[in-house]
Parts: C-alpha cells; structure tokens; sequence
C-alpha cells in the first residue's frame, strides 16, 4: 500500500488568492508560449527557411508533448521527494527553459562568438535556433506536465472545476501579458538594455517571468510526501516500465476518459494551426493587402509581422481575460449537481432561478467547437488584416472552453477514480490554535483526506496516478499536431514552396515568391475548421456515457 505523510496546502486568506497562486505558473507557461507562436515562425522565416521546413520545425511541440509529458507524469507519480511529487519537476524544467529561451533570443551572436565564417555562421544559426526551439519546447512540457497534476493532487473533487477555470484565467493573463508585450516597441522603451531587438528582449523578459511565477507557485503549494509506492512497481522496472504503465492504461481507459480523450484529439487538429501560424497569417496579409508597395521593402518585416500579429492577438487575449471570468459564473459545473455552492439568502432565489438556464460545461464545448469552425471557414476569403483580426477574436471564447473544458472533465474523472473522498477543512479560526496545529499560520488551507490516508490505497483521493492521465491526455492533444504538421508541410509546399515572399529577400530568382492566390496558412485554419466539425459530434458522445 501507498504510504504518505502531510496534508496538502495552499497559502492565501481566500480562495480566489488559493487558486491564483495554485495556478500561477500557468501566467509563465503561456508567457513563453505566446511569444513563441508569434515570434518564432517570423524568425525562421527571416533567417531563411522555406514555410514547409518550418513547419518542420514545429513538430517540436508535439514530441515534445508526446514523450516528456506522459513520462515525466509517471515518474513524478511515484517520486517520494521530501518536496513533493511536482515541484522539484517545475523548479528544474522552468530553469532549463529559461536558459534554452536565451540561446534562441541570442544565437547569432552565440554561433558568430565561435564562429568566423559568414556562410558557416549562417547555417549553424539556423540549426542553433531549430535545436533551441526544441529544447524550450520540452523543457516546459516538464514544467506543464508537473504544473496540471499539481492542481488534481491538491485540490478535492468539487474544486476541481474551479482549479481548472483559474488555469484558463491564469492563460489568459500569460497570453495578455505576452501580446502586450510584444505590441510594444520594446528597444524604444528598455534601449539596448535587453537585446537590441524586440525578438531579444522579449526572450528575456519570458525567461525571467517563467522562472518567477513558477518560483511563486512553488512557494505557495505544499505537497504531501509519497513514502512508498504499492510494490515499487515502476521503480523496479525502470523506464521501461514506465512505458509499459502508460500503454496499459492508454489500451484500458475509462470510456469518459476515452471520450475526453476523442474529442481532444479532432479539437487539436483545427486549434494547432491557429495557435503557431495566425499571427503569421494576419502580418502576411497586412503585408499582402494593406501595406502600400514601397513600404514592404523596409527592412523590418520580421519586426512589423510580429507587432501586426501581436496587436491582433492583444485583443484576441483581452476577449479571453474576460471570458475566463463571465464563462465559469454562467456555465454549470460538470458535477454541481453534487457539489453546490449556498448563495447569500438575500440573493438566494435569484441565484437558483439563473442556475435553471445554464448551460452545462459539455454543451459549451460543442458551441465552442462549432464557433471556431465557423470562424475558420472563412480564413481564406480574408483580404484584410482587420477581417483576418476579427476571425481570431471571434476564437477568444472557444479557447477558453478549449483550454478549461478538457482539465475540467478529466480531473473529475480522475477524482473519481481515485476515492474523491478529499474536502477542504478549516483547523480553526484561532490563529494561535491554527499555528499550534500546523506549524504553518493562518493563511493555511489545507485538505482533509480521511482517517486512513496516512496508509492509502492504490488510488488514493489525491489522484495517485493523475500525472499519467494528463500524459495520455496530452499524447491526445499531440498526435493532431502531428498530423497537423504534415498536413501543413504538404500544403506549404503546393501553395508556397519558396521563402516567405514577406520576409526573404536573399532568395534565389528562381523561387517561388508570389502573394497572388490563396494564403497556405488559411488553407490550414479551414482544414482546422472542418476537423473542428467531427470534434463537436465527439464531444456529444460524454452524453451517453
């Protein structure tokens, strides 16, 4: 049997500060993520890259997700370090992320220091950039990995929906925070304090923010101790083992968690084009519509693709801040039937008449794919960068069900799994009495896991095995961007097999440069869409189930 020692804790005087800092690190995570959708296409592009190459280069994110994620879930699972199961994970991968985020923000200078020959320099800048790209990329699965299951072990069942909802606002903060940033003309502001570039100082700037807000979460959140592990199981086994538990567990899932699992899978096919190529859609048809002739050769498109992208997005992101606050008030709960919060009595009756007309979470994860397809439907047809713009904004609210629906659904569904037995428990409103008992103040909120906990079971109420079932759920949102990789690369290649016609301008005559025609970046949103169709009729499965 699983032995454990402590309770779980969060630091903070009310929920709302609970769940925030609980949550923090998602504000870095999706800091680092919004500067690499938006600046790291470009970048490519202007160091000289084909579109289908870099489409290439993407796969990144989705190998990354596919092998650090399940794996680094299931050793954290059965780590018994006296600082718990996920945080040495955040602390270490957030480090590691940062530094590979400085060496893509400064390669060339990095290759040129080693480096003498102009061409030589070239080459390994680009191969430096691609590595760097990988390396974020799967140092901060490790980080993301570690940072869901944390939410799932800490929190009981009937907070798992209200954990989930603060990780959609926390993104949304994050992605606020990185097109904001990234809208701005930063060298005019820092100078060359940060890098002489907006590419530069914005890598910088992302280092350090995912390093602090994981450092918060971390100092925020106690985790209890894992003694041992029923058997030892995987430990005995090695990684080989590890494997073998996750393809066991994938090949007998939950037909909820399956379903979960599917309707992730086709939702992913549409959303991975709009996340790592829109901005890059919206400059190129700034570039290719609304930009007079003579000024598309000023010699920094690169830095006017991402600012256009940027400002785009700083709207799409405010559309989401918000609907990470509206939605969760006015859509039910997965399980409110069962956990339901008492109002006021002076608002009582007024509160129970809304609740009749809310929708439910599963409904608006099918109006939140149906949106987004139709939204991408008509990515091809716009011929302006404020049509384009609109398009995306109209995909705030989707992805705030995207981002906050899955987690919802599978942390309940784990709960279950695992006992669900845990509830908040206040030790006492005496602050003396509190310190006494706990050692650790007032500020304290800490979770009650029943009498026999201290010994456990194989499922234990504080998800003994989440971190595997995010890793399959990951491996679902992952394989789409497999697909939507090759998918792309194909369609770079028919449409635009040159350099980009925006940014290149050492390409050889011969290449393909012109703007005329359908853009391939749209092409791949309308795919999206039409995958985003067959995932509404998969998410409508979790009714029957």
């Amino acid at each position: 049997m699983s032995r454990w020692l402590g309770q779980p804790s969060i630091k903070g005087s009310s929920e709302a500060m609970r769940m925030a800092l609980l949550t923090f690190t998602t504000v870095g995570i999706t800091f680092v993520w919004g500067v690499e959708q938006t600046y790291c296409t470009p970048y490519l592009l202007s160091l000289g890259l084909t579109k289908s190459r870099t489409s290439l280069v993407w796969i990144a994110g989705p190998l990354s997700g596919l092998i650090v994620q399940p794996i680094v879930g299931a050793i954290a699972d059965s780590s018994k370090s006296r600082w718990g199961r996920r945080r040495p994970f955040i602390v270490i991968g957030a480090i590691i992320s940062a530094l590979c985020l400085l060496v893509l923000g400064f390669t060339k200078e990095i290759v040129g220091f080693f480096v003498s020959d102009e061409e030589a320099a070239k080459h390994l800048t680009v191969l430096a950039a691609v590595l760097s790209i990988y390396a974020v990329d799967f140092s901060i699965n490790a980080v993301m990995s570690a940072a869901r299951s944390l939410v799932v072990d800490t929190l009981p069942i009937e907070k798992q929906q209200t954990g989930s909802a603060w990780g959609s606002r926390m993104s949304a903060i994050g992605h606020g925070i990185a097109y904001g940033t990234g809208a701005i003309d930063l060298p005019s502001i820092f100078g060359t304090f940060l890098g002489e570039t907006q590419f530069k100082q914005l890598t910088v700037i992302a280092a350090l923010g995912l390093v602090a807000t994981c450092g918060v979460t971390c100092w925020a959140v106690n985790e209890r101790v894992l003694i041992s592990v029923r058997h030892d199981a995987r430990k005995e086994g090695g990684m080989l083992k590890v494997i073998s538990q996750i393809w066991h567990t994938i090949v007998h899932l939950p037909p909820r968690i399956h379903a979960i699992c599917m309707a992730q899978f086709w939702a992913w096919i549409g959303w991975f084009p709009f996340l790592f190529y829109s901005t890059t859609w919206i400059g190129e048809t700034y570039f290719r519509y609304d930009v007079p002739h003579e000024a598309k050769d000023s010699g920094d498109a690169l830095g006017e693709i991402g600012r256009v992208g940027s400002e785009a997005f700083l709207i799409y992101s405010v559309i989401t801040f918000l609907g990470s606050w509206v939605l969760p008030m006015v859509i039910k709960s997965p399980d409110e039937k069962n956990y339901t919060q008492r109002p006021p009595e002076s608002i009582k009756h007024v509160v129970e008449r809304f609740s009749k007309y809310k929708p439910d979470l599963l409904t608006a994860w099918m109006c939140a794919h149906a949106t987004f397809a139709a939204a991408m439907f008509f990515a091809p047809f716009a011929t302006s960068f404020r049509f384009a713009t609109l398009l995306v904004c109209i995909c705030g609210l989707p992805w705030n069900i995207a981002t906050w629906a899955p987690p919802a659904f599978l942390g309940v569904e784990v709960s279950k799994l695992s006992g669900g037995n845990a509830s908040y428990r206040r030790l006492s409103d005496d602050p003396v009495e509190m310190a006494d008992m706990n050692g650790s103040g007032p500020s304290l909120l800490h979770l009650e896991h029943g009498p026999d906990d201290t010994q456990g079971t194989k499922s234990s109420s504080t998800g003994e095995l989440s971190g595997v079932y995010f890793g399959i759920l990951n491996i679902y949102t992952t394989i789409p961007q497999f697909i939507g990789t090759i998918l792309s690369t194909i369609i770079f290649n028919l449409l635009e097999p040159g350099k980009s016609p925006e940014l290149a301008h050492d390409a050889h005559p011969d290449e393909h440069h012109s703007t005329d025609g359908p853009n391939a970046v749209a092409v791949c949103l309308f795919i999206g869409a039409c995958s985003a169709v067959v995932a509404v009729f998969a998410t409508r499965k979790l009714k029957y189930l």
